[in-house]
């Protein structure tokens, strides 16, 4: 009959406590004695009683294995630093096989380098060539679609446009027809009322005011009283006709 499992906690008996550590503290000692010499590996151990007292054991040396672990574990930024540089290292070794992979992806789409490609890697590449062509006339299609129905806007704006400045023209022509209407319209009364002024001035200047002339001048008659004048007094002369006026 096997021994039944120990439950791991504080034992409280002082006896049987100490009696216990001395059986697995040796144990201990032994097994990193064993892992030592059977896996060449540096072993450092050190054990404190609940005494105080101190048991190690060193496969080299306790205290150059505890140097060693200070180098390894209180440096932290040489190790992130080398941690660091490795992963710069690790992803640029990645970044350059991809670059690599796409320049013969490349090649390879311009018709180049063709020669390693087997049949399935060289239909591979023909469907590709297809699909972008596909894609190409697609996007082609539709750019020339966009630019057709730019080009009937503009028509229809620039027809608007054209449509709005005849009106104007129209607009305009006839309000100058009616200026110029206007003006003849306006000269015509103007040359009329010219005429009737200078006929109207003319018959005044003709028409003679009553003359007193003394002597041998020619006496010009008012009408009416001077023909009656010469009718009834033919004999006399001009002189007495104007003294008697």
């Amino acid at each position: 009959m096997g021994r039944g499992r120990v439950e791991l906690k504080r034992i409280e008996n002082k006896i049987n406590r100490q009696v216990t550590f001395s059986k697995r503290r040796n144990g201990l000692l032994k097994k990193a004695y064993e892992l030592s010499v059977l896996c060449d590996a540096e072993v450092a151990l050190i054990i404190f009683s609940s005494r105080g007292k101190l048991y190690e054991f060193g496969s080299a040396s306790v205290t150059k294995t505890l140097e060693r672990y200070q180098r390894c574990c209180y440096t932290p930024q040489e190790n992130s630093s080398e941690r660091e540089t490795q992963s710069w290292y690790q992803e640029a070794t990645k970044l350059k096989a991809k670059y690599e992979s796409l320049q013969r992806t490349q090649r390879h789409l311009l018709g180049e380098d063709l020669g390693p490609l087997n049949v399935k890697e060289l239909q591979n590449l023909e469907k590709q060539l297809e699909g972008a062509l596909a894609l190409a006339r697609q996007r082609k299609q539709q750019v020339l679609t966009e630019q057709m129905e730019d080009l009937r806007k503009k028509e229809r704006h620039l027809g608007d446009l054209n449509r709005h400045l005849k009106l104007k023209l129209e607009a305009e022509g006839q309000n100058l027809q009616a200026i110029q209407d206007y003006w003849n319209s306006g000269a015509a009364d103007g040359s009329s009322n010219f005429h009737l002024h200078h006929s109207q001035s003319s018959q005044m200047d003709c028409d003679p005011g009553p003359v007193l002339q003394i002597g041998y001048h020619q006496y010009v008659p008012a009408e009416g009283s001077s023909v009656s004048a010469s009718k009834s007094m033919p004999g006399e002369t001009n002189f007495f006709q104007g003294w008697v006026l």
